[in-house]
């Protein structure tokens, strides 16, 4: 068991690291960070529906028949907590500290699944593994100034943003990978395509609900151009070649050759 492991630790661990220096970065400036949270959440906004309705509903679709009413479960147990938030904490208001735990615990849920998906892809053979982590570290990087433009735009300090930002989008993906290991050989195609689904809910109920807040906020031109760009950077990540000899751009996402063979 634990030589299975070593391939999608590394690899998480490695996802773990990317994440911490996207939050370095930002933190480094942590003032300019907070004066510009809001057009910094619009980016991240941008980003999260972009990838979400490019990369990961695709992979959804091609691993599972229930994926539509999954990510409409995703989307709508997203919106389920945020209610339940603001019941439970009124005094927080639309801005205030509470109003940044559901955004950041369905990115602290995303980031955990990827992990369980580094696990199953390298249970699939080595280069699925290697192909699906190549492509989902990609994404490691946005995920974590995601989480931390959020923290900061409800409020929370530069120090205190920075920690709940490492432990939701950072350290979360070793854990999933971990917590995997006793059943990531008998995770089928389907199971993964499920994860892939709710996953891809949660992130654009946050990218539509929460990450849009800031609308209201900023000018519209700047609002339009950090929007823009979190798209743009998002196509970038989702257009780049990163697919082996065996897999066609058209299956879909990296390693679903490797995933459907595992259906019974």
């Amino acid at each position: 068991m634990l030589q299975s492991m070593q391939a999608p630790l590394f690899f998480g661990l490695i996802a773990a690291f990317v994440t911490t220096i996207a939050l370095i970065a930002v933190a480094a400036r942590g003032d300019w960070s907070a004066r510009h949270s809001g057009l910094f959440a619009l980016a991240a906004g941008g980003m999260l529906v972009t990838l979400s309705l490019l990369h990961i509903t695709p992979e959804a679709f091609a691993l599972s028949r229930h994926a539509p009413g999954l990510i409409l479960s995703g989307f709508l147990g997203g919106l389920m907590l945020s209610f339940l938030v603001r019941v439970l904490f009124p005094e927080g208001g639309e801005d205030g500290p509470a109003a940044a735990a559901t955004p950041v615990m369905a990115i602290a849920l995303h980031s955990f699944i990827d992990g369980i998906i580094y696990s199953v892809t390298f249970a699939a053979s080595f280069s699925s593994g290697v192909y699906a982590a190549s492509s989902l570290l990609l994404h490691k990087f946005p995920e974590g100034i995601i989480a931390f433009a959020i923290l900061r735009h409800h409020g929370f300090g530069n120090r205190r943003s920075f920690l709940l930002a490492f432990l939701a989008a950072a350290v979360t993906t070793p854990l999933g990978v971990i917590a995997s290991v006793p059943f990531m050989y008998g995770l089928g195609a389907e199971a993964v395509g499920n994860l892939f689904a709710i996953s891809a809910g949660l992130l654009l109920y946050v990218a539509t609900g929460p990450l849009m807040e800031p609308l209201k906020e900023e000018p519209p031109v700047r609002s339009f151009l950090s929007l823009g760009g979190g798209v743009l950077i998002a196509v970038v990540i989702a257009v780049l070649p990163i697919h082996g000899p065996d897999h066609s751009p058209h299956d879909g996402a990296v390693g679903t050759h490797d995933l459907l063979d595992m259906r019974p």
